[in-house]
């Protein structure tokens, strides 16, 4: 069995460092609850997860960057919050990176297509090499700027929008581990998981087809290769309530499906 991917997550900034305020409203705390979401999307998927920080303190950029020079993590992950001097002038996400070349340029857009995917302006990959945490860091890093907390048609969007956000940048997470393996990857599954799995195929095309399928309808769907055979699984889930309301949804629309434990 392959081994298990691990993402580090950062929440910008924290404790006595807000980052970006707006009306009351204050980066850091955005950022520590989406980075909870994303940690939560990429567990589902199988991908380990560790943050840099998972309450209100603050650490400098250089000490993050040790955070995941030290770790066995394969891609690091800082989540922001943007800020124009107008409010209202900007609006939309950009993934920020050391160079728009190699790993971590490849990370950054998958990112932000699969944010905009979801409704999101992308604003595209943009080179920072003077960002600390994207120069220090020995692994591949993004920053990815999560709309301007200055501009209220962003922070409306991300309030509806929280999970569906956290999921999407969870799909590029994956889709870079997909290509950086050089092919559609099955996911090794973390031991523990409620699956619903929808399908079994001989081909390795059918099976993605029904994953594709799947995530179009939302799902966290995903596929993984055992004994020559390729299996569908829509989720990966810690409690089994949901992973039943996952097998319910499915079955609505016509999916037959069962649900495993790994």
């Amino acid at each position: 069995m392959a081994a298990i991917r691990k993402v580090i997550i950062d929440a910008g900034h924290g404790g006595q460092e807000p980052g970006a305020v707006y009306n009351g409203r204050m980066e850091k705390n955005d950022t520590l609850q989406l980075a909870f979401d994303v940690g939560n999307a990429l567990e589902r998927r199988g991908i380990s997860v560790e943050y840099t920080r998972v309450n209100d303190v603050y650490d400098s950029p250089y000490e993050k960057a040790a955070m995941a020079n030290a770790s066995d993590g394969d891609l690091f992950l800082s989540l922001h919050r943007n800020s124009m001097p107008v409010p209202g002038t900007a609006s939309g996400v950009e993934s920020l990176v050391y160079e728009k070349t190699g790993p971590a340029g490849m990370f950054g857009r998958n990112i932000g297509e699969a944010l905009e995917a979801i409704g999101w302006v992308n604003l595209g990959v943009k080179e920072r090499p003077g960002l600390v945490v994207l120069k220090n860091t020995k692994i591949p890093a993004v920053l990815v700027e999560v709309g301007f907390i200055n501009n209220e048609r962003d922070n409306e969007f991300l309030d509806e929008n929280m999970a569906a956000t956290a999921d999407a940048i969870a799909d590029g997470v994956l889709r870079t581990f997909e290509e950086l393996d050089g092919k559609n990857t099955p996911q090794t599954e973390s031991p523990g998981l409620y699956v619903v799995q929808t399908g079994v195929y001989r081909l390795r095309r059918n099976a993605e087809a029904e994953v594709q399928q799947l995530r179009e309808l939302g799902a966290p769907a995903y596929m993984v290769a055992q004994n020559g055979l390729f299996y569908v699984r829509a989720g990966a889930f810690r409690e089994l309530d949901h992973a039943v309301r996952m097998e319910q949804s499915l079955r609505r629309l016509g999916y037959s499906t069962v649900i495993l434990r790994t």
